[in-house]
């Protein structure tokens, strides 16, 4: 049976974010969060962002990353929340001596970057809903989710995230978004 990662809602998963990156324990993980829903990225993409990526990109900079799975680069604009929260995250790092100038950004306690079995356990925990299988993958989806619905749910929107997911199809795309799912259960809604 193939188990795909439920979507966490945007706002939900910025909501979190934000809490956890002001918490006194958790502030990685809250930007990891949140840099996961504002880029899309698959989790080891954004594991293996160093310091020396972010450090001094302003909003509307842009950030190169060389996708592992397909060995392209993908061009983000960085927008004024992700400023803001790696920003902070420096700050806070600083003050606890755990800012490596030239080293990764998502190192855990361990000082090891974190493995995506640790970080889908974590956000497991913390999206904490039995009913629903939460795992990083959610985040990219809320990503996605959230561009759908910016657009207006437009087939357009379809067309840009199948490419920015770098899917075959935007078939591939709908069920990845489960809107397929969705577009189904609501044809009982219509009778």
């Amino acid at each position: 049976m193939n188990i795909t990662s439920d979507y966490i809602s945007f706002d939900t998963a910025l909501r979190k974010g934000n809490d956890l990156l002001k918490s006194e324990r958790h502030t990685i993980i809250g930007f990891y969060i949140l840099a996961s829903i504002h880029f899309g990225l698959r989790v080891g993409d954004i594991l293996n962002l160093t310091h020396a990526d972010l450090r001094n990109k302003k909003e509307n900079d842009i950030l190169f990353v060389t996708e592992k799975k397909t060995g392209k680069t993908r061009e983000i604009t960085i927008n004024k929340h992700i400023e803001y929260s790696y920003n902070y995250l420096v700050k806070r790092l600083k003050e606890k001596s755990n800012y490596y100038e030239h080293g990764y950004i998502f190192i855990s306690q361990k000082n090891q970057v974190y493995s995506t079995r640790s970080l889908n356990r974590t956000i497991k925990r913390i999206f904490n809903n039995p009913r629903l299988n939460y795992s990083t993958h959610s985040l990219r989806k809320a990503f996605g989710r959230k561009v759908y619905e910016n657009h207006m749910q437009s087939d357009h929107s379809l067309i840009l995230l199948s490419d920015l997911f770098r899917h075959s199809s935007v078939a591939v795309t709908r069920r990845y978004l489960g809107i397929r799912k969705e577009e189904i259960g609501n044809v009982y809604l219509t009778l």
